[in-house]
């Protein structure tokens, strides 16, 4: 038992829990419960274009009706923006900040001249502001500088992970033009305040951990571990989400829901009758499966 574990699920409200969210909800949950952890809930609002109204509670709604409980109150990032901002005054202390003036548009043409495709889904930032603003620009966004550095860590699920940051990402955005605050620098900024342990998550966001652990390092923030479990896909071959039209999950019918994402996860029904019965025995099962720091499954 691990009684300092504290694990945590983030949903951004930009609409109701779909199947995907409770395959990650559900590997999240069992992993702290399994651990004998703290669970948490943080609403992931930052990105407000993209927020619908009343979908946090609708998104609290559906994880109470499928059994969830989660410990403390639930986090919301739009109320962190001075945690945000004294991180990034702090990187900007140490000189690791710096202005850009490039559109989307221009670092996407840079990047296909240069590599004729998107490696690996990135766009990795060609450095043009690196050395200041050319002139008659002003700043849009505001980058973190990343010197050359090899980021490795043990996933738990995929196993031994390691990226070139500077090389598949470059220079990454802290401060978005919309002057927003960054997904990257927000969520290790909250992990810290939280004291989150472990992070599971979809695999979606393994990509996105390297430069997470390299900024927590800026940081002087603890290490986490890291556990990035299948993503369930649609018809198209896409990831389910809530861009490509994902529908809520039924709760009215919350074991049917579970078992589907315990299923998704690799594990076999167990023949639980009521929620009580499938949290204990699927909680014991992944406990039997996750006994050390990885273990993948069979």
């Amino acid at each position: 038992m691990h009684v300092d574990y504290a694990g945590r699920f983030a949903p951004s409200p930009s609409g109701p829990l779909h199947a995907g969210s409770v395959v990650a909800a559900l590997a999240s949950y069992l992993d702290a419960r399994a651990a004998g952890g703290r669970w948490l809930v943080r609403m992931e609002d930052l990105d407000t274009p993209r927020n619908v109204e009343g979908a946090d509670q609708l998104i609290l709604q559906q994880m109470l009706a499928l059994g969830f409980r989660w410990d403390g109150e639930v986090c919301y990032q739009s109320h962190r923006l001075a945690a945000y901002e004294s991180a990034f005054l702090q990187l900007q202390a140490y000189g690791l900040v710096y202005p850009c003036g490039c559109t989307r548009k221009e670092i996407a043409d840079s990047v296909l001249a240069i590599h004729g495709k998107f490696p690996h889904g990135e766009r990795p930032y060609p450095g043009s502001c690196r050395a200041g603003l050319p002139a008659g620009r002003a700043a849009k966004s505001w980058r973190l500088r990343v010197d050359p550095v090899v980021v490795s860590f043990e996933d738990r699920w995929f196993g031994p992970q390691s990226q070139t940051v500077d090389k598949l990402v470059g220079d990454f955005v802290l401060r978005r033009a919309d002057g927003l605050w960054a997904y990257q620098l927000a969520v290790v900024v909250d992990d810290a305040w939280q004291g989150v342990t472990h992070v599971v998550r979809g695999s979606d966001l393994l990509s996105s951990t390297a430069r997470q652990i390299l900024l927590g390092r800026m940081l002087g923030l603890p290490v986490l571990q890291y556990m990035h479990v299948p993503v369930l896909m649609d018809g198209q071959g896409r990831k389910l989400s809530k861009q490509n039209g994902a529908q809520a999950v039924q709760t009215d019918r919350p074991l049917v829901v579970l078992e589907q994402a315990w299923m998704a996860l690799g594990f076999e029904t167990f023949g639980a009758d009521d929620l009580q019965t499938f949290f204990s025995g699927a909680i014991e099962r992944w406990a039997g499966r996750f006994r050390e720091t990885r273990l993948a499954p069979s």
